[in-house]
């Protein structure tokens, strides 16, 4: 749904019945005025031409990819000689001046709720800090104030939230006086959204005068920059590269030097960080050469053989599991607008609640209808000379998706604990640990004192005494 303006109800009955969606209007009679003015704004947002595409060629007709030569991608692997060294320290002193020139800055998509995890709210308001109870955002807002005091510049924060969750987040933002930051330095978009729809193409409508309608998915990231006015605004700022991340990854890197300079050493329009799969089976996409063309393979896609594939060293062939980081030229969001190059659309389906035909609300059991969403990753194939660079899990990548088990706030927290004890660690102090390795103390360092390793190292000249829970704040 785009934002278009609201044409006359005479011209939306119209179209609604030129494309086989006047059922939109069955329960006209019903509605009051406000309910109908509401109704006429989102059938004005459809894109109706774009909707009975995407019903004909994934629900209607849909038909099984075409087979594709899939091969391993070029990775720039994690230093291990000296070279490699020299080439990373390369590659973050040039991303070090870049930040000192601001030229880049931050964007979280943040456009879901913590529903899956018990917690009414948007997710990034989710309080995740081990003995601070911090929540997501200002864990973030934290390392950008960082990243603002070493490199001397103030750096902008995009927030990218759904319809759902927008009002309810810029709200959370202003009562916590945006974490330390300036109002101005933080921007909000709203992503787009698209109608769901049966299993013969017809649009679900979530109430009587509601249409059925969904996030369109992060690759919606992209269109919505340009049509918000925030890419504009990004661009005004001196911003060239956006850092692309999750709300959910507690241990993102908002900010990574030397994942910039890679990047702007090869004059990437876009660029990826992976890391090792765990496991065959693990639910990430790799990042692979699709008939010679660099891409993200959904999980869902591989074929068991592919999944389970093993190189001559023993190790799985597809490794190069995607953590959905990315770097983005501001630049190449305009070359994609002004050449006309849309995202693919791709179906899920899913339970969609929906008013049936006697005017009753159904909670499906089961799913039963069609939402289309636009993967981020699919704009690779398109970027120039991009490039993927490898990072450790412990480093960088421990997500907030389930209410327990793997993914989960206990052990997001035992992540975050992890790494921090790591650098305490490194830097010569003593940290409580059980036989099997696991802390005996709970660890947990701001980054507005301790930023990263090589901070704590610099830090902790003289190393701290630990025999109980540890809490730095500053």
């Amino acid at each position: 749904m785009n934002s278009r303006s609201i044409v006359s109800e005479a011209d939306l009955r119209q179209q609604t019945e030129a494309y086989g969606q006047g059922h939109l209007f069955a329960w006209w009679p019903e509605l009051n005025g406000d309910q109908r003015r509401e109704l006429l704004r989102q059938i004005a947002l459809i894109d109706f031409p774009l909707v009975a595409g995407l019903a004909d060629k994934l629900v209607r007709h849909p038909t099984p990819p075409a087979p594709v030569q899939l091969a391993p991608a070029p990775i720039l692997l994690l230093p291990k000689s000296a070279e490699d060294r020299k080439r990373e320290r390369l590659a973050a002193e040039q991303g070090e001046s870049l930040l000192r020139e601001g030229k880049a800055a931050p964007l979280v998509v943040a456009g879901g709720q913590g529903t899956r995890l018990g917690f009414d709210g948007p997710k990034g308001a989710f309080p995740i800090g081990p003995l601070s109870n911090k929540c997501l955002f200002a864990i973030f807002a934290e390392k950008i104030l960082a990243c603002q005091k070493r490199y001397g510049r103030p750096i902008p924060w995009t927030v990218m939230t759904s319809p759902a969750n927008d009002r309810e987040t810029r709200e959370f933002f202003r009562r916590q006086d945006w974490f330390g930051l300036k109002e101005h330095q933080v921007g909000f978009f709203v992503q787009g959204t698209m109608p769901a729809v049966d299993r013969q193409g017809k649009i679900l409508l979530a109430g009587k005068g509601e249409i059925a309608a969904s996030p369109d998915g992060h690759g919606g990231t992209l269109a919505a920059l340009v049509c918000s006015g925030t890419l504009q605004d990004l661009e005004e700022r001196g911003i060239e590269e956006i850092s692309y991340f999750q709300v959910d990854n507690v241990l993102v890197t908002v900010l990574d030097p030397v994942f910039l300079g890679h990047h702007a050493r090869a004059g990437a329009e876009m660029s990826s960080k992976v890391l090792r799969k765990a496991y065959p089976e693990e639910k990430l996409g790799i990042v692979g050469l699709r008939d010679g063309r660099l891409g993200v393979i959904e999980y869902s896609d591989l074929s068991r053989e592919d999944m389970a594939a093993r190189g001559p060293d023993g190790e799985l062939k597809y490794w190069a599991g995607s953590i959905a980081i990315h770097l983005i030229r501001t630049a190449f969001v305009r070359r994609l607008q002004a050449e006309g190059i849309r995202l693919p659309f791709h179906r899920a389906v899913k339970k969609v609640p929906f008013v049936d035909a006697r005017g009753n609300r159904v909670e499906p059991e089961a799913p039963n209808g069609i939402k289309f969403e636009s993967f981020i990753f699919d704009a690779l194939e398109h970027a120039r000379n991009p490039i993927t660079l490898e990072v450790e899990r412990r480093v960088e990548f421990s997500p907030v998706k389930n209410a327990e088990g793997v993914d989960s706030p206990a052990t997001a927290r035992r992540d975050l604990m992890q790494l921090h004890a790591s650098w305490l660690e490194a830097a010569g102090a003593g940290v409580p640990r059980h036989p099997d390795g696991s802390l005996a103390v709970r660890i947990e360092l701001s980054p507005l004192a301790v930023l990263d390793r090589e901070e704590a190292l610099r830090r902790f000249v003289s190393p701290p005494a630990i025999s109980g829970d540890f809490h730095l704040v500053s």
